[in-house]
């Protein structure tokens, strides 16, 4: 049987009222939970799951943190926030966390607000660096396929943006223009240019849908890290897109002459990064609805039947590690749709976004209990 890969995620949060409203304390925060980091702007916290291949322990080890940071806030009458937006903050405003450090005053006067947003980064470890960059082209050519399934701002500053996922769309990708890298190699000569040119502050400001990460990039990587999705609250649904990005990319690992891009498109690298940016650009704006363009040959495909068709070539594989029943979440959001497309029904059958973002939070509260009962209860059983 083939053994699953080792698993963290970056999990990226804002706090404020219950309203919805933010309020920033990632200063007092950081300093009460070392294992939180500290983001540049205070209306967000980030804190880093162990790496792990077991399913069977990653809710906990995502749940764990979020309940010990939601019991400090309530302290202070102040909650974990749902969405990936400042959804009834001030976006025109930059509130800094620490004013020492010269890395955050670059953020501030290179982006400002538009840096102000809440995501999931998911990591998958893999040592093969022949196999990262293939997992690489493959994953940032479906990326948008993971945001669809994940976007949560549809809102900012009290308002409907018009996007599925404003945070994408406003988000600063660094450099603009980034390629799917042939080799390692490449990309080392790619990255020490831009560091030279100033486009990089340093080695981690490669701000794209995907990255390699490692212990010391751009030389030493173990990891490729999916950055796009928007913050995902329910952690069933981010375990299984999880489960669907790691069946893909076992997929490609076991028979890299069907599904490396590099391989099978029909496009040149340089055209692949194109239609992956403008795929990227329209699932933003349109999620499940977008009408993409497949990277292997150009054909349009809407998002939902793209993730349909990947479901579906994947669940043999899932059957196998026995996993198929973790995919569930992925079938309910292609059904219903993903957490902006409920919102923005809800808005517009008449519910106020304040009442809208507290269900929500209500929602992940719930979630935190009845999963810490469960594992009360198995204790003693």
């Amino acid at each position: 049987m083939k053994e699953f890969l080792l698993k963290g995620f970056e999990v990226e949060l804002f706090t404020g009222l219950n309203s919805g409203k933010s309020i920033g304390v990632s200063a007092l925060a950081s300093k009460a939970f070392p294992d939180f980091v500290k983001e540049p702007d205070q209306r967000n916290i980030e804190y880093i799951t162990q790496p792990e291949k077991d399913y069977g322990k990653i809710k906990e080890l995502l749940l764990e943190p979020r309940r010990r940071l939601r019991e400090w806030l309530s302290l202070r009458d102040l909650t974990i926030l749902p969405g990936s937006t400042l959804s009834l903050g001030d976006s025109k405003k930059f509130e800094r966390s620490d004013f020492s450090n010269p890395y955050h005053e670059f953020i501030e006067s290179s982006y400002g607000s538009k840096v102000v947003t809440a995501s999931v980064h998911i990591n998958l470890g893999i040592n093969d660096l022949s196999d990262i960059f293939a997992a690489l082209r493959l994953v940032r050519c479906e990326a948008p396929l993971f945001l669809s399934l994940s976007a949560s701002s549809p809102f900012l500053d009290g308002l409907i943006s018009g996007a599925h996922s404003q945070r994408w769309l406003q988000f600063p990708k660094t450099p603009v223009k980034a390629p799917l890298f042939v080799n390692h190699s490449e990309y080392v000569t790619w990255t020490e240019e831009q560091l030279k040119q100033g486009i990089m502050w340093n080695e981690r400001h490669f701000w794209a849908s995907v990255r390699p990460n490692g212990v010391k990039r751009p030389y030493e990587l173990n990891r490729l890290e999916l950055r796009i999705c928007d913050l995902i609250t329910d952690c069933d649904l981010l375990i299984a897109i999880t489960v669907l990005l790691e069946l893909r990319i076992m997929s490609l690992l076991s028979n890299l002459g069907r599904l490396d891009p590099l391989k099978i498109s029909k496009f040149s690298l340089t055209e692949l990064a194109d239609l992956c940016d403008k795929n990227e650009e329209a699932t933003a704006r349109n999620s499940l609805d977008a009408v993409l363009h497949h990277w292997e040959d150009g054909k349009t495909i809407t998002c939902r039947d793209w993730i349909s068709k990947i479901v579906e070539e994947v669940t043999p594989l899932a059957i196998e590690l026995n996993v198929l029943s973790l995919l569930k979440p992925i079938r309910e959001v292609l059904e219903e749709g993903n957490q902006s497309m409920k919102w923005l029904k809800s808005f517009s059958e008449g519910l106020s976004i304040p009442v809208l973002l507290n269900d929500s939070i209500q929602a992940m509260v719930r979630e935190e209990n009845l999963f810490l009962k469960q594992h009360i209860d198995l204790g003693c059983s």
